[in-house]
């Protein structure tokens, strides 16, 4: 049972009352009236009264004082969490030159101010996505007419299959996006760079290729930075016990350039006319295929950024040429192309940009003034802009040489220095002894939550002087603002005439602060878990918790691993699986689903907190389709019947539902129970209005109907279609649509041709 809140004093006034009117006697005898009309009762009665309502205080203090226990406990709330997203940079009506920008340039949604993550390039080009994507020739008459026109393509390589094509311009930020490997047959994303579209050759220059020349002698040896934002339909994570190889095996990106023969021109027949590429030359801190990063391509040589000049009208777009532009005045203004592959991994990119940063959600603040050093013991200093962010304070203290020292963070404070170095050290130097003072006494503890500023006792760190003057600069978040739309970051005052700022995806992971009774549920649990992985309480409670996502749902499962059978609990020694859902998906919001920025979020918040030795895997639901058919007959009380098959349909969803809905089930739908029939009976038959189910058919995916559909491993049940009838149910078939083949093609060596678009 819980250990009851304790009570100072239970008493109450008629309690207090008669306790002191049975003092009477003992204290003082020649008191004989102990009736209401004396004086001296009426005086006790008051004194009754006034002890009452102090217990009744007194009984407080402890829920008051909670507030006190979690600093005492060190349990800490959690800040603010400052919002990450991507801004891109256009040069699209500035002065024709390459500009650089630092990191730490300030743009704004409004009035909530992003700065920029690393410095860039600012390159004065347009640039534009394009896929080969595959041509849909029902009738197969035009994939006769081409194997006729380029039959000389297919003699200089024997055994290969044309495969037609379309070009298709790819704007980056399509909510499907682009899956290589199917949506283009030749698995790459070409990249062209363009002149600007204003952009015409000057009185200097003759014609287009004088200012293609121009841009290329301007770029040539600078770095293009592409923003990549893999697709988010991805929901699980693996993290392997420290010190074990937990590298990743999918490959980066390859990124790379035509590669012109000597003289710039192909080779005449009968040798092969195909286009080679060079590898540019690429830095990444991240796996851009794993999670959303920026990867920094270095441009070659204005020679190495030459395209053919020799193409037949036939090999243009043919082979691993770059696509065919069907627009003469877009091809005329094409300085190079960048081909974007993946080579034996899956690559399914949400969003690709240039001329790209990333951006943190944060106010800068500046040389606030705090109130002088007293010199006393456990000074504490407010600052104005709580919450802060991690690792961005900067606190310097005046000393008595006129000059700044700068104090250092630390995380408890009994840790520290003394001020004054113990008599042992007396032999070292007077320089070394100061320098050692410096680097170990002067430091302060921030709690980033509250903002305050603590500094030592003296045995414990130093104390701030007497009439020292403090001043700090720290970094601040506007939490849950911070998730902007896209196109809402779209001003900055530091960029130059004709640039234009905006952010092409919406920003993610920004969250509010905890606030003091949240925390306050959290004590006893932290006293348990101190914030570390062990038991299975630990890994619902901790996840649960993390900051910038709200976890609907966790399902904790030791000692298995999905990927291996049996499917029960047991599997798998030293591995933890978390089944983890969004407590909303607006695109799924009967069946969420993490995505890749969800998961990514808990999977950072767990890393640090679990124990070397452990294996957590973290997975969404695989959800399997259902089809329910519910037969129902009405009682005769009036309802009407569309309101009683509504009420029912409602019933079955929440029953099912894989999230608690209103708190009518405390988990959602249990992992490995089977959906039956007779269960859905009985919860149709409980709905007010409905006199018995005349019957519940289900079908599983295969469209085969059984009594019950099993539920293995992470499946979770989704409903695909649920009928409600008066009288019989139906066949659940009939609730089906079509199903669609998704099996990969097979393997065959293809060359890809472009379709000349009909025109009229």
């Amino acid at each position: 049972m819980p250990l009851p809140a304790p009570s100072i004093d239970n008493r109450r006034y008629q309690d207090l009352l008669n306790e002191a009117l049975a003092r009477i006697p003992v204290h003082t005898p020649e008191w004989t009236n102990y009736g209401p009309a004396d004086p001296g009762v009426t005086l006790i009665e008051v004194f009754a009264f006034l002890t009452e309502n102090l217990l009744y205080r007194a009984n407080q203090i402890p829920e008051r004082n909670r507030d006190k226990f979690l600093q005492l406990l060190g349990v800490p709330l959690i800040p603010a969490e400052s919002a990450h997203g991507f801004v891109t940079i256009d040069n699209l009506a500035g002065e024709l030159k390459v500009k650089t920008y630092t990191a730490g340039l300030e743009t704004r949604a409004g009035e909530i101010p992003f700065v920029t993550k690393q410095g860039l390039d600012v390159l004065p080009l347009e640039t534009r996505f394009y896929l080969k994507r595959p041509y849909a020739d029902e009738t197969g008459i035009r994939k006769q007419h081409y194997d006729m026109l380029y039959a000389s393509l297919r003699q200089e390589q024997p055994g290969a299959e044309l495969v037609l094509y379309e070009t298709v311009a790819w704007q980056g930020n399509e909510a499907s996006g682009v899956d290589l490997g199917r949506d283009s047959v030749d698995g790459c994303l070409w990249l062209a760079l363009l002149t600007r579209k204003n952009d015409k050759p000057s009185e200097q220059q003759a014609d287009m290729a004088a200012r293609r020349a121009q841009v290329r002698e301007l770029i040539a040896g600078k770095t293009l930075s592409l923003g990549i934002s893999p697709a988010l339909d991805e929901n699980a994570r693996r993290l392997q016990p420290h010190g074990s190889d937990s590298a990743s095996t999918q490959a980066p990106l390859i990124f790379a350039t035509p590669k012109l023969p000597a003289g710039g021109k192909l080779p005449q027949e009968p040798q092969p006319r195909d286009a080679e590429y060079r590898l540019l030359q690429t830095r990444s801190s991240v796996n851009v295929l794993e999670q959303p990063g920026i990867v920094e391509l270095t441009l070659p040589s204005a020679a190495d950024m030459e395209l053919w000049q020799d193409l037949d009208p036939l090999e243009a777009g043919s082979g691993n040429f770059p696509p065919s532009l069907d627009d003469t005045a877009l091809a005329e203004r094409v300085v190079t192309w960048i081909r974007i592959s993946a080579l034996g991994v899956r690559a399914k990119l949400q969003w690709a940009g240039s001329n790209a940063t990333e951006v943190l959600q944060r106010r800068r603040i500046v040389n606030e003034v705090l109130a002088d050093g007293s010199g006393e013991p456990d000074q504490v200093r407010q600052l104005a802009h709580p919450p802060l962010l991690q690792g961005s304070v900067r606190l310097s203290v005046s000393n008595a040489a006129g000059g700044w020292d700068e104090w250092q963070p630390i995380d408890d404070l009994l840790a520290a220095a003394p001020e004054v170095a113990p008599a042992y050290q007396a032999r070292l130097a007077r320089t070394e002894l100061a320098a050692a003072a410096r680097d170990d006494s002067y430091v302060y503890h921030v709690d980033p939550e509250s903002g305050q500023l603590s500094f030592g006792d003296g045995m414990r760190g130093c104390r701030p002087p007497l009439g020292a003057k403090l001043r700090v600069s720290y970094d601040h978040s506007d939490g849950l603002a911070g998730n902007v739309a896209v196109r809402a970051i779209n001003t900055s005052s530091a960029l130059d005439a004709g640039y234009f700022v905006n952010n092409p995806l919406p920003t993610w992971g920004g969250a509010a602060a905890e606030d003091v009774a949240t925390a306050q549920k959290q004590i006893p649990r932290y006293i348990q878990h101190r914030d570390r992985l062990v038991t299975a309480a630990d890994f619902e409670t901790i996840t649960k918790r993390t900051p910038g996502v709200h976890v609907g749902r966790v399902d904790v499962l030791p000692s298995f691993s999905p990927d291996l059978a049996p499917d029960a609990p047991g599997n798998a020694p030293g591995t933890v699986t978390l089944l983890l859902l969004p407590a909303y998906d607006p695109a799924h919001p009967d069946a969420p689903e993490p995505d890749r920025l969800f998961m990514d979020t808990v999977c950072c918040h767990l890393d640090a907190r679990r124990l070397v030795t452990t294996e957590l895997i973290l997975r969404g639901p695989e959800y399997l389709d259902i089809w329910i058919a519910i037969g129902i007959e009405l009682l005769a009380d009036g309802r009407a019947g569309a309101e009683v098959r509504e009420a029912v349909r409602v019933a079955i969803t929440t029953f099912l539902s894989p999230l608690p809905v209103d708190g009518q089930n405390e988990q959602g739908w249990p992992l490995r129970r089977a959906v039956s029939a007779a269960e859905l009976t009985a919860v149709a038959s409980r709905v007010s209005g409905v006199r018995f189910v005349r019957g519940v058919r289900l079908a599983g995916m295969d469209g085969n109907e059984s009594p019950e559909i099993p539920m293995h491993s992470l499946q979770l049940p989704r409903i695909a279609g649920l009928s409600v009838q008066v009288g019989d149910a139906p066949a659940p078939t009939s609730l089906m649509g079509g199903k669609v083949d998704s099996g990969q093609p097979p393997d065959r060596r293809i060359v890809p041709v472009p379709v000349i678009p009909d025109r009229c």
